[in-house]
């Protein structure tokens, strides 16, 4: 069985994507046609012909996604009862109740009702818990984010009832929810930081991406917006077209090239370039990355960098290079499969090396245990990997893009007892709670967010209140360690593998002596001393007053320029504040 799934697996690309290739040559064109009817004969064989009964469309599906992986990380299969989930996103809406919830203790929460969606329409609210959804309870076991999208989610114009327990009422409502499309906004968050500078954060880029961004820009502008931080950490990416149409807002004049693709097998090239006026062509531009800025947020950052248009602040960015053409398959199904690759303006390759999978997706982590994301002095490049800009600034290439100014990851880990209160949604509850009984009187008395940010404090008064309701719910910060032998045994293994090997070769040797429990034990107490100082050196209670204030303003005054009070400690950000707010940087590297 094994030998006849790895036949599959060796002959299912050509099956499958035989028709995609297109060469000249007529030796090819014939080795093409024999390995199709050879593939043929294979499957026809062990679908008639082998000795048990086998799941055939399951072995074929299996069979594409591991011969997949023989070509690159991206290039993907994506089955037909998956495509609608996996577009969503890049097309930029769903059909359904719009609501962002979460299931805590077997039980359905509204985190956030979508703007103008359906639920809002109808008056259901954050911190309400959706106890029925038609004639179903919606708690329990049965409780999980599939059962959830499949009750929540439909067609356009159907309708869908939900039975709501709101606060401490006794009684339930009932709303009748009209689904409709709702869409899925890829600007997170933009606010005005000063009187002149603007701040935009864009998740990704989809089909929206660019008409939302130029909304943002308009009204930034509208108020006073001359300069701008453009926020692209953690963005993976999206459509290519839409990369280039918000570069354009940003690279002067046209004609200018943003990004070009070339396949290696057949030679074709093609370039983008500028083509229109953009809004932000002049004035002062930071963009931020970091280890996870991927694919369009490197073409985009890539150019600005490339003619000389902004300041790249943060971390060396993922390095996702290779271009992505979705291919419909006939059963509707389909496959991502990757067709060439990006070249930004200076001739930088953006694509990372990839040689085996594994060790393309543990990238992130290799970079932190060599040092990359604590220190810039860690990363080195050869002479024959190093570019120019426009202005004949240095860049070098080998992957991803190396920022301007280099900010280390914050390797401030949580205290236990946050993030406790995080994962069991303590801060969503008892924020819902609070405004329960206090947001008219917030409204009246802090008239708008400027207002409310400039002068709410989270005093004593709500921090007793929130550390009892935290208590409530079973957690204090003397009940947060977690102790789990099993993981301390794996990472000491880990660590200690060749001394180990070295020193107990035989299991007399381990027996023998009580070296192996000394150095298990000394490994402990080093990793929890550690811990403990690690503990000591996070203000537990800084962040919990800035999450509540956060929360509060989110629900209260304004989704988009909440992210402003959890900035307050963002290293990468106050960077892009400090380098935006003086010419010197832009004037002497000549950046405009």
């Amino acid at each position: 069985m094994k030998s006849i799934k790895g036949l599959l697996i060796a002959f299912v690309l050509v099956f499958v994507f035989g028709t995609l290739s297109v060469c000249g040559q007529a030796n090819r064109i014939q080795t093409h046609n024999e390995q199709v009817k050879k593939m043929e004969q294979l499957m026809w064989m062990v679908d008639f012909q082998y000795v048990d009964t086998i799941d055939f469309v399951n072995l074929t599906e299996k069979g594409i996604v591991e011969m997949l992986k023989q070509l690159d990380p991206h290039s993907v299969y994506i089955p037909k009862k998956d495509f609608n989930i996996m577009n969503e996103k890049l097309v930029g809406n769903f059909e359904g109740v719009g609501i962002a919830y979460q299931i805590f203790k077997d039980t359905l929460t509204v985190v956030q009702t979508i703007k103008g969606g359906p639920c809002e329409l109808v008056g259901v609210l954050p911190g309400d818990k959706i106890v029925t959804i038609d004639d179903s309870a919606a708690t329990g076991k049965i409780c999980t984010n599939e059962w959830v999208y499949k009750k929540l989610r439909g067609p356009k114009g159907s309708k869908v009832l939900l039975g709501i327990k709101r606060g401490n009422e006794d009684k339930l409502f009932y709303f009748t929810i009209i689904r409709d499309k709702i869409p899925i906004n890829s600007i997170e968050s933009y606010f005005m930081v000063d009187n002149k500078t603007g701040y935009i954060r864009l998740d990704g880029f989809t089909q929206t991406s660019h008409k939302e961004l130029v909304n943002a820009m308009t009204l930034l502008q509208k108020q006073g917006m001359e300069n701008l931080i453009f926020d692209l950490r953690g963005n993976s990416g999206g459509y290519l077209n839409i990369a280039i149409d918000i570069a354009d807002e940003f690279i002067r004049e046209n004609n200018k090239v943003i990004v070009y693709t070339k396949n290696n097998q057949n030679g074709e090239q093609v370039q983008y370039t500028t083509g229109r006026n953009g809004l932000m062509e002049t004035g002062k531009l930071v963009v931020l990355i970091d280890e996870y800025s991927a694919s369009a947020s490197e073409i985009v950052s890539g150019a600005i960098q490339d003619w000389d248009r902004g300041v790249i602040i943060g971390r060396r960015s993922f390095g996702k290079g290779l271009v992505q053409s979705q291919i419909a398959l006939r059963d509707g199904s389909a496959v991502r499969l990757t067709t060439s690759k990006y070249y930004i303006p200076s001739g930088r390759c953006i694509q990372k090396p990839y040689e085996g999978i594994e060790d393309y997706s543990l990238d992130a982590i290799k970079r932190y245990n060599a040092g990359e994301l604590t220190h810039a002095d860690s990363i080195h490049f050869p002479d024959s990997l190093k570019f120019y800009t426009a202005n004949k600034r240095v860049v070098y290439g080998g992957g991803g893009i190396m920022p301007d100014i280099f900010v280390p990851i914050d390797t401030t880990i949580a205290s236990d007892f946050y993030l406790k209160l995080y994962r069991n949604n303590i801060f969503n509850q008892f924020v819902f709670a609070y405004l329960d009984k206090n947001k008219n009187a917030l409204q009246q008395k802090y008239r708008d967010f400027d207002d409310f940010y400039k002068n709410f404090k989270v005093g004593k008064d709500i921090l007793d209140e929130f550390y009892a309701y935290a208590e409530k719910e079973g957690i204090t910060p003397n009940n947060t360690m977690d102790f789990d032998i099993s993981i301390y045994l794996k990472n000491f293994l880990d660590t200690q593998k060749d001394s180990l090997k070295a020193k107990f070769s035989t299991y007399e040797s381990l027996t023998k002596n009580t070296d192996f429990q000394n150095a298990f034990n000394a490994y402990i107490a080093e990793q929890i001393r550690l811990h403990q100082q690690r503990q000591s050196g996070f203000d537990t209670e800084a962040y919990i007053k800035r999450q509540i204030k956060t929360l509060i303003a989110r629900h209260v005054y304004s989704s988009n320029e909440a992210t402003k009070i959890w900035l307050e400690a963002d290293n990468t950000y106050q960077k892009a504040i400090e380098i935006i707010s003086s010419d010197t940087y832009f004037k002497k590297h000549k950046i405009k």
